[in-house]
């Protein structure tokens, strides 16, 4: 729906030359965007001739996508902190640079996941007080969705990342989602508070210990797609292998089916009529309508979406950076993390 024209515009960089359909996909994100809404200006950030090519395809409201040109691009393959050491001019070194002088208001990229978390950590920085910003993507469930968090920035984390993840999972979900005083939990092999690692038993009793956080135990990953908890804590080695068994099995389990209703006759027909019923349900468990995953705890936003990400998720990214600012969801940070732990003396 298109927005008020009078509304205050959000600043949006985009990395145009991210992610595996590059430059094709991040651009016609962006016209999707400004044309359902103009209360978001998108910056384009790319090699300047390639991505104009790719608009001139377009109709789209001039005033609300600039191309910023960026002659370097970070591959996936790169190193990522001697990338953006020597990368300079590249599509995510300028877009994060431009959050981080204000300019903008957050930073969408489909590029290296290595260079985006070491580039937010660099370049735009940690709110002071956040120990490590994880990622935490939203992942669709039998009641909705909830938000996996860490699935890919903190593999070897400690318990005190982990309070920390929950408590900024919990503003994320409340104020972003609507959901009030969400249930937390620690993923975990059994429901008793005595099992799990080292890294498990340690946290358990200090999300317990969580006035500020609505925590209801531990979750087995059998739980997750059930909705059992809306904020999934866990540290990133075992949140990104919990995201990718997800994603492949929601894709081989999609191919199956589709395989099944066209292996005859008879299963064509039934096929015709439950098509309909079928790409509600299925709809539902499509993570691109969530948009990315947030690098939470910085001084500014970056959100990570999927490498092979298309249009459809690069645009429903963008709407999720306008939300987070409208939200506020920093200063709440700053507010009901930094601030009271500053009280204890931490």
């Amino acid at each position: 729906m298109q927005q008020s024209s009078g509304a205050v515009r959000t600043r949006i960089v985009l990395d145009a030359m991210g992610g595996d359909y590059a430059p094709a996909e991040p651009v016609k994100g962006a016209v999707d965007a400004v044309n359902a809404r103009s209360d978001i200006q998108v910056l384009l950030v790319g090699q300047e001739d390639v991505v104009r090519e790719e608009l001139a395809k377009y109709t789209y409201p001039g005033d609300q996508i600039q191309v910023v040109h960026a002659e370097e691009v970070i591959e996936t393959a790169e190193p990522p902190v001697n990338a953006i050491r020597r990368k300079k001019r590249s599509s995510i070194v300028i877009g994060m640079n431009m959050v981080k002088q204000k300019e903008a208001d957050a930073f969408v990229s489909a590029g290296s996941s290595g260079a985006i978390l070491v580039g937010g950590q660099v370049i735009v920085g940690r709110i002071k007080g956040i120990e490590r910003p994880p990622l935490a993507p939203l992942i669709p469930t039998e009641k909705g969705v909830s938000l996996l968090i860490d699935c890919g920035a903190n593999v070897d984390a400690r318990a005190s990342h982990l309070v920390q993840f929950a408590k900024m999972g919990s503003i994320y979900m409340e104020n972003v989602l609507g959901v009030k005083k969400p249930r937390v939990a620690i993923v975990n092999i059994g429901a008793e508070e005595e099992k799990g690692n080292a890294l498990v038993k340690e946290t358990f009793p200090l999300l317990k210990a969580c006035e500020d956080i609505n925590f209801v135990g531990s979750i087995e990953a059998r739980e997750i797609p059930k909705g059992e908890a809306d904020v999934i804590v866990c540290e990133a080695f075992v949140g990104n292998v919990i995201l990718k068994l997800y994603e492949g099995l929601s894709s081989t389990l999609i191919g199956a089916i589709k395989k099944g209703m066209m292996s005859t006759v008879k299963s064509k027909i039934g096929a015709a009529l439950a098509l309909p019923a079928l790409k509600s349900t299925l709809k539902t468990f499509d993570a691109t309508q969530y948009g990315g995953a947030p690098l939470l705890g910085l001084n500014g936003l970056v959100v990570k979406t999927h490498g092979s990400a298309k249009a459809k998720e690069i645009t429903n990214s963008i709407f999720q950076c306008v939300t987070f600012k409208e939200e506020d969801i920093n200063g709440k940070i700053r507010k009901n993390i930094v601030s009271s732990a500053e009280q204890e003396g931490m």
